[in-house]
């Protein structure tokens, strides 16, 4: 049910379940790596991190296609307009927990919807957290997504080679990412090329 309301929203700007498949699975990656540094993951949280990362982008259901989908440069406005998304999907899910009452799953997906465009330096959004104040759980779809971001082709820019992701992603190490995630990341890189390649754009 999680993965089928996930994918509706990602087919407005023409996504398929293969981003869906790749985000969930470089967060698995992520998260085990983690977990085996002792690095703030529990070992049982990582199934459930695994599926809450495909609720990632569920915001985006409500943004107008003019938007959503315009191959241009955004303007201002419209950046602000998209940059919605995760409060947009954020307060879904938040509803859902009214309803439901606590939950691990969407405890989780709701860090997860917030926050993954955070940055470790502040400059992120929607609420301009930094460091640990920005959820784990974010801190590492945050990785996830912009790997996939950069390997992936869009109506409005070629994909890039692995070995270019990889340098971008370290360099951002302190800056748009948490230093630690980095570190877990380059620790499973071989693993993120492979799921690249056995899940296309």
């Amino acid at each position: 049910l999680i993965f089928g309301l996930a994918a509706l929203a990602e087919s407005r700007d023409g996504e398929t379940g293969v981003h869906l498949e790749r985000i969930t699975r470089y967060t698995r990656e992520l998260a085990q790596e983690l977990a085996e540094r002792g690095h703030g993951v529990d070992k049982r949280m990582v199934p459930t991190l695994e599926i809450a990362s495909a609720l990632h982008d569920i915001g985006k259901v409500a943004i107008p296609d003019a938007v959503l989908l315009k191959p241009e440069k955004l303007t201002d406005e419209e950046r602000r307009i998209i940059e919605r998304h995760p409060l947009i999907g954020g307060d879904t899910v938040m509803a859902l927990k009214r309803r439901w009452g606590e939950d691990e799953l969407l405890t989780a997906a709701a860090e997860i919807i917030f926050a993954h465009h955070e940055r470790w330096d502040g400059n992120g959004y929607p609420f301009g957290h930094e460091g640990e104040a920005i959820p784990l759980s974010a801190r590492i779809v945050a990785v996830a997504d912009v790997y996939d971001a950069l390997r992936s082709r869009r109506r409005y820019k070629q994909e890039r080679s692995h070995e270019e992701v990889v340098a971008i992603i370290k360099e951002g190490a302190g800056g748009q990412f948490d230093p630690a995630v980095v570190e877990a990341f380059l620790a499973r890189s071989e693993a993120f090329a492979r799921i690249s390649e056995q899940y296309p754009s």
